[in-house]
């Protein structure tokens, strides 16, 4: 679906070289929810997902939901496009550790290093700014892509729940991966916060 965005103002939290990130505007709500019904995007994203019966309203619902917590939207710098979402599903402040959620459905825009660069920024948000000391995520065996990304961006693979995921009548693992802090080199914050003398 194409939207005109120049009438539309997005604030910019943290902006890499091609993308930012932006709180969650719910006024996006017809985009994501042709995102969620794409069924290669949802496919990608696992059961909950795929099984779903997701319309504008519900989306319109969910999208206030996780405005609340921690997650914002992926736009491109050049021209405020959506791309999809990232953010932090879970968090525990107590042991300073988090689980990320990707959902980058904008077909036009996928396999462009666009997601490279969201996760990225939402790990230099999670790691300098949160605090956080270890970062996970899950991913789906059949999901190749995701879990390619996942590893170029530095994650590791560091347990399964074998054959946790079943669809066509086939199962397959849930791929836990998770990155520590010190295995991550901040860029785009510590970049921008140069003139403050921060190591």
């Amino acid at each position: 679906m194409e939207r005109n965005n120049e009438t539309k103002k997005y604030l910019k939290k943290i902006v890499g070289e091609k993308v930012y990130l932006s709180p969650i505007s719910i006024d996006d709500f017809e985009e994501y929810a042709e995102m969620a019904n794409d069924i290669n995007v949802s496919v990608g994203l696992g059961s909950i997902a795929y099984t779903s019966i997701i319309d504008f309203e519900s989306e319109k619902e969910f999208l206030v939901s996780i405005k609340k917590s921690k997650n914002f939207a992926v736009r491109l710098l050049e021209n405020d496009e959506l791309l999809g979402n990232v953010g932090f599903n879970l968090e525990d402040s107590i042991n300073r550790t988090g689980v990320i959620g990707v959902m980058l459905g904008n077909p036009k825009h996928q396999r462009k290093g666009y997601g490279t660069e969201a996760v990225n920024l939402l790990l230099d948000y999670g790691f300098s700014f949160l605090n956080f000391r270890n970062i996970s995520l899950n991913v789906f065996e059949y999901n190749e892509a995701a879990y390619n990304l996942y590893k170029k961006i530095g994650f590791k693979e560091v347990g399964r729940l074998r054959k946790a995921a079943e669809i066509l009548g086939e199962t397959y693992d849930i791929i836990i991966m998770d990155m520590l802090r010190e295995e991550f080199q901040s860029v785009y914050i510590k970049r921008k916060l140069e003139k403050y003398n921060l190591k």
